[in-house]
Parts: C-alpha cells; structure tokens; sequence
C-alpha cells in the first residue's frame, strides 16, 4: 500500500506533453488543407443560430444535427486512431463517437432535438459558447507559439465539442437535447483531466466551459415558441 502512495497522476500517463502536442501538428500536416473548410464548416454553424429566424426552424435544427454528426465522424475516424497509438484506452472511444454521430442525425431529424427554441437574448449565451469552441482553442495554441498543433472544430475532439454543447444549450431544455449533452461534457471533463496532470493551463478552457452549459441547460430552459413551428 505504501508503494501505491509514492505515485502521482503523472505517473500513469502513457506520453509527455511535448508527445501530446506533437500528436496534433502531425494530424494538421496530414489533413492540410481541410483546416479551411472545417472553419467555413463553423461559421455555417454561427449563421445557423443566429438566423434562424429567417429559415424554415427545423431545417435549422436538422442542418445543425448534419454538421455535427460528420464533425464527430470525422474526428472519431480521423482523430482518435492517432490519439490511440500514444493512449490506447482512446481506440475504444472511436465507437462512442460514432454513436455521438449517429444520435445526433435520429434525434436531429426524428426529434428535432437540435432546433434552437432558446429566446433571445439568452441565445447569445449559446451562441458565444460555439464562438469560444471555434476561436479559443486554436488561439490557444497560437499563444502558446504552437500553431501547427492548433485545435480545429470538426476535425479535433475538444472544440467539436464544446461547439456541440453550444447548440445543445440553443435548442433549451428538453430530454432529447440533454442526451446529446452527455458525450461532449464528459469528453470536456476527460481532457481537463488529461492536460491538467500534464501540468498545463490550456487544462481550463474545455471542463469550465462544458459545466456552465449543463448548469445553464437546467436553469435556463427553453419556453415554447408562441407562433406555429415551420416545418
């Protein structure tokens, strides 16, 4: 029992943070250029929450639910088998994230889980949570003079989901959003976890931000719409 007491967290780590880091320049140089179009990708997804108004409503919801299936697909498929060869507990993630995909096209389309029935001005909150996933991660990088490694919406887990939490936290209160709530934060609480043993500030940007949405999700809730729902 002693022994066991003399270890650290860091000692159960499989990697270093320089390995870790490295993981994601190697994963951008391999998809360069898909870097431009994953950022189109998420400001399609701004111009999804904020216009809504001048769309048909649910076909916003099911555009929202589509774009993020494929950004969890893609970063499942893409991503992870990488983060496996230096963590191989993350290999058995790739079917958790599939299955993130797959619930959100049901849910977004069958349910219209995703169709943003938050009101104004309480939208902005969602709306600046998909901002912060889209800017503050790969800023971070930037400022930590490691841009090659720079964290990308639909192609890398931690602003995909953060951006996800975003648009859950749009379309209110309602079971079905809440159940699409669950992979992201989770992953939010997992890599804080991860970077914080690894000692490093960016550790704050993803668990904080994760928490608030759950919490704003149970105060906030979404009140029904007063005009006729447009199919």
């Amino acid at each position: 029992m002693e022994t066991w007491l003399t270890y650290s967290p860091q000692d159960f780590l499989m990697f270093s943070e320089r390995v870790y880091w490295r993981l994601f320049e190697r994963h951008n140089a391999a998809l360069w250029p898909a870097q431009i179009p994953a950022l189109l990708v998420g400001i399609t997804v701004l111009f999804l929450l904020v216009w809504d108004g001048h769309l048909r409503t649910a076909w916003v919801g099911r555009g929202l639910a589509a774009i993020l299936a494929v950004a969890w697909a893609v970063t499942g498929l893409g991503f992870l088998p990488g983060y496996a060869s230096i963590n191989w507990a993350v290999g058995d993630l790739i079917p958790v994230f599939l299955g993130q995909a797959a619930l959100l096209l049901f849910l977004g389309f069958r349910a219209d889980a995703l169709e943003t029935r938050l009101r104004w001005p309480g939208r902005w909150i969602a709306v600046a949570v998909c901002l912060y996933g889209l800017v503050v991660p790969p800023m971070a990088a930037v400022l930590a003079d490691r841009s090659a490694g720079a964290e990308v919406f639909a192609l890398m887990p931690d602003p995909t989901a953060i951006v996800t939490l975003g648009a859950v936290l749009a379309a209110g209160r309602r079971w079905t959003t809440l159940l699409l709530a669950i992979v992201p934060a989770i992953w939010c609480v997992a890599s804080w976890a991860t970077l914080a043993v690894l000692g490093t500030a960016q550790a704050w940007i993803f668990a904080p931000v994760a928490l608030a949405v759950l919490v704003l999700l149970v105060l906030i809730g979404a009140p029904p719409r007063l005009s006729p729902r447009k199919a």
